[in-house]
């Protein structure tokens, strides 16, 4: 991977270090670190300089980034579904299946998005590091960002961290009862003697608030739309549990509906500021198939 980002330093940031301004467009101290090894990689004005220099208006900074090497060997790349929704040179939007975990763990060494996404940059013949940012459970379909380099991995991570990437879910719960619309703020925690599953915990829980809206009601069911303004661990899923409505198919927070083969949950929607170009990006995936037939009743 090879990529090189342009900057024109405008008077407002006149007087401020390179470091500072790289800060401000959302490098991290690891990023910043990784560039000072690569020769060149901060160019002002065409010369290799240091990034407590000064800045000054006009002045043209240049970040070149080179990763040639994979840095993730333990991969293995595999032929797996892998819809890729959008593609540039710095991210990639993956609409992933379910039953597919997003990175290697035990029992799942050959069968994530992490393996098909080295397969695909392989067949292109591109240097492949992963770096996912926001994730989903295995068993939950849709949107996915991957970042190509260090760079627009390093701000997409912080947009994720400040909660600028707005994540819209769609899910059927149990329950044609459930109000219109809501909000559901409560913390969520480990529970005692299970390193997966997850409880409200108003103690030592963290802050996890979800809203929902309903889209369509049918046959003790319904159709809801949610977004978060956390990113917990199971959040939807235990928070719908909490409120009487868990999401159908859930095994673990719903073992008692086994009418379909995974929880029905879809991340459907993603909007945030491209990690270059600071442009508004918005992203959809349709409600997948089985969902889609589970709702409108095409199951056994």
């Amino acid at each position: 991977m090879k990529r090189i980002l342009q900057y024109t330093i405008t008077s407002k940031e006149a007087g401020i270090t390179i470091r500072d301004f790289l800060k401000l467009q959302g490098y991290s101290a690891q990023c910043l670190i990784a560039l000072k090894k690569i020769r060149n990689g901060i160019l002002l004005n065409g010369k290799w300089e240091y990034v407590n220099t000064c800045l000054c208006e006009e002045d043209r900074l240049v970040i070149r980034i080179e990763e040639e090497t994979q840095e993730s060997p333990a991969i293995t790349p595999v032929c797996l579904p892998f819809p890729v929704v959008y593609e540039d040179e710095d991210m990639i939007i993956v609409n992933k299946p379910a039953g597919m975990a997003v990175h290697p763990s035990m029992n799942h060494y050959e069968d994530t998005l992490a393996n098909a996404a080295a397969y695909y940059f392989g067949e292109k013949g591109e240097s492949f590091t992963y770096r996912c940012i926001n994730r989903l459970d295995r068993d939950t379909s849709g949107l996915v960002i991957l970042a190509k380099h260090i760079v627009s991995s390093s701000i997409l991570y912080k947009q994720m961290t400040e909660r600028s990437i707005c994540r819209e879910y769609l899910a059927i719960v149990q329950g044609d009862d459930i109000s219109g619309e809501g909000t559901v703020d409560l913390p969520i925690g480990r529970k005692e003697g299970s390193v997966i599953e997850r409880r409200i915990d108003r103690v030592h829980g963290e802050c996890a608030v979800t809203h929902y809206k309903v889209l369509e009601k049918k046959e003790g069911m319904s159709l809801l739309a949610l977004h978060l303004d956390t990113g917990r661990t199971h959040q939807i899923r235990v928070h719908m549990k909490e409120i009487g409505h868990p999401l159908i198919g859930d095994f673990l927070y719903n073992s008692e509906d086994n009418r379909m083969s995974r929880q029905a949950l879809h991340s459907y929607r993603l909007s945030f500021r491209h990690p270059i170009t600071g442009d508004k990006m918005e992203f959809t995936a349709p409600l997948p198939e089985d969902m889609r037939m589970f709702f409108d009743g095409n199951y056994e």
